[in-house]
């Protein structure tokens, strides 16, 4: 029963964690007239600020410093750093540019995009399956091109940025507190330093617009960290495979705002894209829940001839030995 209640609260913290990355694009218009640049510096000062509260709240530090001891895993981070930023920054330029459509493309053909990236990179190898969901990407990329009359940049874009991120963080292995806390503290200076430059000579937005939009700016810190907060309580209780099929909660919100709430236009050729996109990824999780099933079966049925190779090599001792039976005369003798 216990395990049952930690896997429902993971999918809760799953479906929260992705529900509020879907429905960020509500969020960020309400900072103009601050620009993408001030809003994700702010974004990253205060990020730090709400990290290192929580930080003081599970008394995790040890890891400082194993980090500052080791130069490859710190500039892993950097790099994982510079990625998220221009990730950060171009999707909030996006959403208040009028392109939530385009941005949630980024998201959606992000899992194509790690795939290529682990084929080309890491010389991994891919099922027949992955094969074909991998050409249809790139089928609904010409497609969409055609029909923006250009190359769908900015989901490229936040596509490769976002799997480079995420390849990065796989080499650092650090969690998801911990990294935002390493993340944010190397883009503290430059930020601060940029947010201070802006109040100097008179362009910034913070204390211009009024305690209101003081007060939103500096919510950014909390908009950013308790979606990556909750998605760490998922990530330890439900399966991998669950959080592969919640994290397409994020652009499908992104979508639907953008077509329902942004009024964007949505022309045949468009649908048409993302129908090819839609129709890659289902074969993506198909595969991958059918390969899931087929692990799971071969792992059970080997621990289940471990468990049976053992009980038959071992003699039981406990049985009572049987007497062996007297020779009975052979059929020639008893004829004699």
């Amino acid at each position: 029963m216990e395990g049952k209640n930690e896997q429902r609260a993971g999918l809760l913290y799953g479906i929260g964690a992705y529900g509020m990355w879907g429905l960020v694009p509500l969020f960020w218009p309400l900072l103009k007239p601050s620009g993408a640049i001030e809003i994700l510096a702010h974004r990253m000062v205060w990020s730090l600020a709400v990290v290192i509260v929580a930080l003081l709240a599970v008394r995790r530090w040890e890891w400082i410093g194993e980090l500052v001891r080791d130069r490859r895993k710190l500039g892993l981070i950097s790099v994982a750093a510079a990625t998220i930023t221009l990730n950060w920054g171009l999707y909030i330029w996006a959403v208040n540019s009028g392109h939530v459509i385009e941005a949630s493309l980024g998201y959606f053909i992000n899992p194509l995009v790690t795939i290529a990236m682990g084929v080309l990179l890491l010389g991994e190898r891919l099922r027949p399956v992955q094969w074909a969901a991998v050409a249809t990407g790139l089928a609904a990329v010409l497609v969409l091109a055609i029909g923006y009359g250009r190359p769908p940049w900015i989901s490229l874009v936040l596509a490769f940025s976002f799997a480079t991120y995420g390849l990065v963080k796989k080499k650092v292995n650090m969690g998801g507190l911990e990294s935002l806390a390493a993340e944010t503290a190397v883009l503290f200076v430059p930020a601060l330093g940029f947010l201070l430059w802006l109040t100097a000579t008179g362009a910034s937005t913070f204390t211009a617009g009024g305690a209101g939009h003081g007060f939103l700016l500096a919510a950014t810190g909390i908009v950013t960290a308790i979606p990556l907060i909750c998605f760490g309580a998922a990530a330890i209780r439900v399966p991998l495979s669950t959080l592969g099929l919640l994290q397409y909660l994020a652009p499908v919100f992104q979508f639907g705002l953008g077509v329902l709430y942004f009024d964007e236009a949505m022309p045949p050729e468009r649908w048409a894209g993302f129908a090819l996109v839609w129709l890659a990824l289902s074969l993506l999780t198909w595969d991958a829940l059918r390969t899931a099933r087929r692990n799971r079966a071969l792992a059970v049925k080997l621990l289940a001839t471990a468990a049976a190779a053992p009980a038959a090599a071992t003699p039981d001792l406990s049985a009572p030995a049987t007497a062996t039976p007297a020779p009975t005369p052979a059929a020639s003798d008893s004829g004699k």
